[in-house]
């Protein structure tokens, strides 16, 4: 992971995005965004109230996160950053061309996932939209991102990705 590079960390809610996503960052050197935090009011409104987002809800998000990596582009710098990601459509939008944004996609299963939401206090995401943001989900093939299984500590997740070398049980 060399040179400028967009580095997003996607998988549905509770795969460990943020966690794992800042703590990639802080060991690079490089700034963290959580996309979550540019969800509009509305989108984070709605999911709490335990309704999905569609198509239309996401699309000003992506749009926003877009225009957070450009601003990081014109900069000139790197950055890591967080986004579910969950349609190929999607990963493509926030691609829009270009060839430094690399996918790490955390995976793990629904039982695991469902576990962790169900310790998460103060999130605005409700964890009953688990199995709508499974069934949403597009899984990357291996070309398309790095596939890392999340059952280890994070700190040897952030080190796998760091080496490029997360191989093991997939679930």
């Amino acid at each position: 992971m060399l040179g400028r590079m967009i580095t997003i960390v996607m998988g549905v809610s509770g795969s460990g995005k943020s966690t794992i996503g800042a703590d990639l960052a802080a060991r690079l050197g490089q700034p963290f965004v959580d996309g979550d935090h540019l969800h509009p009011q509305g989108n984070r409104d709605k999911m709490a109230q335990g309704m999905p987002l569609d198509d239309a809800d996401r699309r000003p998000w992506l749009a926003a996160i877009v225009a957070e990596m450009d601003r990081h582009r014109r900069d000139g710098g790197s950055l890591v950053l967080a986004c579910s990601a969950l349609k190929r459509r999607y990963r493509d939008f926030l691609r829009s061309g270009h060839d430094d944004v690399k996918f790490v996609y955390l995976r793990g299963s629904r039982d695991l996932l469902a576990e962790r939401l169900g310790h998460r206090a103060g999130h605005f995401f409700d964890p009953a939209l688990l199995d709508s943001q499974l069934a949403t989900l597009e899984e990357p093939g291996e070309a398309e991102a790095m596939r890392v299984d999340i059952g280890k500590p994070p700190a040897e997740l952030v080190e796998c990705i760091i080496r490029a070398d997360c191989h093991g049980p997939q679930p």
